[in-house]
């Protein structure tokens, strides 16, 4: 009784403002009238008849809204009795229609950060996709922070691989497993200083030949399975730990999981757009996620998009809308705006593109890791989309493709991709591959001469004051490195609570309690890299959160 009374009573008031609303109407027009009729003679019949639609239609409207929330109510009632889901039930009846398309989308809650800068390059991925046949793919150890720099490797040159077999894993973690994306023979393995393992580069059969890990439905295996299926698949390295950003152990269990479908760096590939058609994929995803963190995966959405039907539609998550400019599409800014992580907790988070694998492993029963890669720069001919597989060669994909041979070819976004050269591979969990020309002219006077359009956030250029405009780049660093210049600057650009410029000061002189204090738990090298692309120091902010971020887990 008290919730249906509770009810009614939330059912009765906007009709009561309805209600309100028409009286207080009908005294004006009644006023009006009488007002009109003083100085003019007679209000026209066809302004009466009017006001009177008008009157009735909201009061109409008004028992409308009334009936609904009673028929909810009832239904709530009926469906907790039953033990069914009320909340989802109660979507699919409504007497009520609509006042403006997508009625619930426009109630949602979004959150606003005002923080960041979008830098916008010339050379954006045309939507159209091609396939892409790549001559050899490799797996790279650098790709996974906190892995031992020569991990075991459990292959040799000229040894035979299927797609799913091991190649190698971490000295210190050997549960955790590190497959071929591709079968065929396993023809270099490139070694850096110290013997460090760069590269395995495995020649592709012409024919791809699967290891079977079986077929399943996640709903009906326990977590201990689903977790055991993932590793023994090589699929467990695509989930992301924060802090540290390291691959996750398996015996933890994360305080939630968190997908962000969308990216707001340069030329960033197009979820939407590549997400088409995935949804029963993608679903199947979400209920592995689903068994790994009892239910709680999230998805953030960009409030100014219309997002495919795969996200939009996904069940059993918890949805988040934002807004702002970079690097507001980062999971770990969204996180920080939703539940900040603290000491001792943990969140993993995956991409969207990576939640297609893992659909696929239970869906085909083979690890899958087929995706889409967008080719993006302006120093590219033609930018499109790429139908290959996890870690190919981008050779085949720029020949004959290029303005300029003078290039950086980057695999990732300009801010936080790694260097690749012309025949090089695309990184374990990267869908964009960059092309921007090398900057390694020198520029005499600097910014003191003008010059060609560049992306700053200084108004020292004109080319600050026409944001939005899409402009051309290169990798010229407009300096050299100094110590560092307090200027406020990134507090302007990095949207958490916390002061960057401290923590950067932090780690450098190896201060843990001060780091703790001062957020490095929430933050990864993507979070601080609009930080280190306007920096007037033109300081390593990456490479200096990755030092303080494993300082952190190893102290």
């Amino acid at each position: 009784m008290v919730k249906s009374t509770g009810g009614h009573s939330a059912a009765i008031s906007p009709v009561l403002r309805l209600s309100s609303f028409a009286i207080i109407l009908a005294n004006s027009t009644s006023l009006f009238a009488q007002n009109a009729d003083n100085a003019s003679g007679n209000l026209s019949q066809s302004t009466i008849v009017g006001l009177i639609v008008l009157v009735l239609a909201i009061l109409t409207y008004g028992v409308l809204v009334f009936g609904d929330r009673l028929l909810k109510v009832s239904i709530k009632e009926i469906a907790l009795e039953k033990g069914m889901p009320a909340d989802e039930i109660q979507k699919k009846y409504s007497l009520v229609p609509p006042l403006i398309p997508h009625r619930e989308k426009a109630m949602r809650e979004v959150i606003t950060i005002n923080k960041g800068f979008d830098v916008y390059i010339k050379g954006r991925a045309e939507k159209e996709i091609s396939d892409l046949k790549s001559a050899s793919y490799a797996v790279k150890p650098i790709d996974f922070p906190g892995i031992s720099p020569i991990p075991k490797l459990l292959v040799k040159e000229g040894d035979r691989v299927k797609a799913g077999d091991q190649l190698f894993y971490d000295r210190h973690r050997p549960d955790i497993k590190y497959v071929a994306p591709v079968s065929g023979e396993v023809v270099q393995i490139i070694r850096g200083e110290k013997r460090k393992v760069e590269e395995v580069i495995i020649l592709a059969d012409n024919k791809i030949e699967y290891r079977d890990f079986g077929k399943a439905d996640p709903k009906s295996l326990s977590r201990e399975a689903i977790v055991e299926k993932l590793i023994e698949s090589g699929t467990w390295p695509f989930l992301v730990q924060r802090p540290y950003g390291i691959v996750p152990d398996p015996a933890d269990e994360p305080k939630m999981i968190y997908i962000s479908a969308f990216n707001t760096a340069p030329l960033a590939s197009d979820y939407d757009f590549v997400m088409q058609g995935q949804d029963a994929l993608f679903q199947k995803g979400i209920d592995v996620l689903n068994k790994l963190c009892d239910n709680k995966v999230h998805i953030g959405l960009n409030a100014k998009k219309t997002h495919a039907t795969a996200f939009t539609g996904a069940e059993g998550v918890s949805f988040h809308w934002f807004e702002g400019p970079h690097p507001t599409g980062n999971s770990g800014i969204q996180i920080h705006h939703i539940d900040p992580i603290k000491k001792g907790e943990t969140v993993w988070t995956i991409k969207p593109l990576d939640v297609l694998t893992l659909g696929r492993l239970f869906e085909e029963g083979r690890y899958n890791a087929e995706r889409v890669v967008a080719l993006a720069g302006c120093e590219v001919k033609s930018p499109k989309y790429f139908r290959t597989i996890q870690g190919a060669s981008i050779e085949n994909m720029v020949k004959d493709n290029l303005l300029n041979e003078h290039v950086r070819y980057i695999s990732g976004d300009v801010y936080t991709g790694k260097k690749i050269e012309a025949n090089g591979h695309i990184g374990f969990s990267d869908d964009l591959v960059t092309v921007i020309l090398e900057g390694d002219e020198y520029e005499m006077f600097g910014w003191l001469l003008p010059s060609y359009p560049r992306p700053s956030v200084s108004p020292t250029f004109l080319s600050y004051f026409f944001q939005g405009e899409e402009l051309e780049v290169n990798t010229n660093m407009h300096g050299e490195e100094r110590p560092f210049v307090v200027t406020g600057l990134y507090e302007q650009l990095l949207p958490i609570d916390t002061y960057p410029l401290h923590l950067f000061k932090a780690i450098l002189t190896e201060d843990f309690e001060r780091m703790e204090g001062l957020g490095i738990y929430e933050l990864l090298e993507e979070d601080v890299a609009l930080c280190e692309f306007a920096c007037p120091s033109k300081s390593p902010l990456q490479k200096i959160m990755r030092q303080g971020l494993d300082m952190v887990r190893e102290g």
